[in-house]
């Protein structure tokens, strides 16, 4: 059995990564999954989340956000809306995301019609802070 998988991570807006992968942890709807080489084949809806791969002993991070993962014997398929790589998040950005979600937030109940709109605004803030924490310290 191979030790590594192809991977390729794609939004609407072009390819993000192509290359292999010894592992892969993603934000499934129904939980974390992680694939390792040889997974059996799988399709499943994907959430906001952080996504990581690992090829060579280095784990790479990226904040993803809806989409698809499919998984054949030697490939996996990452379509995702949006991905952004850890190092190319602007923390200050994403804490100012963040605080105008939390803003707006106060002011909504589950009822209002932006509510769905400014939660997942908050998901993706707090997700991408995280990730870029990862690689850029507390």
């Amino acid at each position: 059995m191979a030790d590594t998988f192809k991977l390729e991570i794609v939004t609407p807006y072009g390819l993000v990564m192509s290359g292999e992968a010894e592992e892969l942890t993603a934000p499934s709807i129904i939980g974390q999954i992680t694939i390792l080489p040889g997974h059996h084949p799988l399709l499943t809806a994907l959430t906001i989340g952080e996504l990581s791969y690992k090829y060579k002993g280095k784990t790479e991070y990226l904040a993803v956000s809806w989409g698809f993962a499919e998984v054949t014997f030697d490939r996996v398929t990452i379509l995702v809306e949006t991905a952004e790589k850890a190092i190319d998040i602007d923390l200050t950005r994403a804490e100012a995301a963040i605080k105008r979600a939390e803003e707006r937030l106060k002011s909504l109940t589950e009822d209002d019609a932006d509510y769905f709109t400014a939660k997942t605004s908050y998901e993706k803030a707090l997700v991408r802070i995280e990730v870029a924490k990862k690689v850029k310290g507390s």
